[in-house]
């Protein structure tokens, strides 16, 4: 596991919620090119549902728009076993009750290059983050108006 290890990018995840439960597909196909261009490699692709009593059970991969075809075919069998039972209950407390959610973890292949030189000449990764498009636009917009302030501000 250790040679695997130094060979990979970065990983990360996203827990993406579907208000109303309404997945429409429309992004999977993105997804699947990221994985076809070398971009990311996905490890796992989970999804869970959050009933309006707070229930949480994960969802059989299925015809998201109702033509009758499995949208999401390409993606059955992506399991990495990374993901557990507490993982699901984890990612459903950041969503709201009565939507659902993916769950996506993945590998950053375009940066294992760069992450096997770095590891190599005994670099650490010693913080990493995510600054939410909101967040930023609100900083861009205060640097527009003068007042200066960072992003992390």
């Amino acid at each position: 596991m250790s040679d695997d290890f130094e060979e990979m990018g970065p990983v990360d995840y996203l827990v993406v919620e579907f208000p109303g439960n309404r997945m429409t597909g429309e992004g999977f196909p993105l997804l699947v090119d990221l994985v076809d261009r070398g971009i990311i490699r996905i490890l796992d692709l989970l999804f869970v549902r959050k009933d309006t009593d707070g229930t949480v059970a994960a969802l059989e991969l299925a015809d998201l728009d109702g033509d009758g075809t499995l949208d999401l075919a390409v993606f059955q069998g992506v399991s990495s076993g990374l993901l557990g039972r507490d993982d699901l209950e984890e990612a459903a407390s950041a969503v709201e009750p009565g939507n659902s959610a993916a769950v996506l973890v993945y590998e950053n292949t375009w940066a294992a290059p760069l992450a096997r030189a770095l590891r190599r000449s005994g670099a650490q990764l010693a913080a990493g983050g995510r600054i939410p498009v909101q967040q930023l636009l609100a900083a861009l917009d205060e640097v527009e108006g003068g007042s200066g302030q960072g992003v992390a501000a």
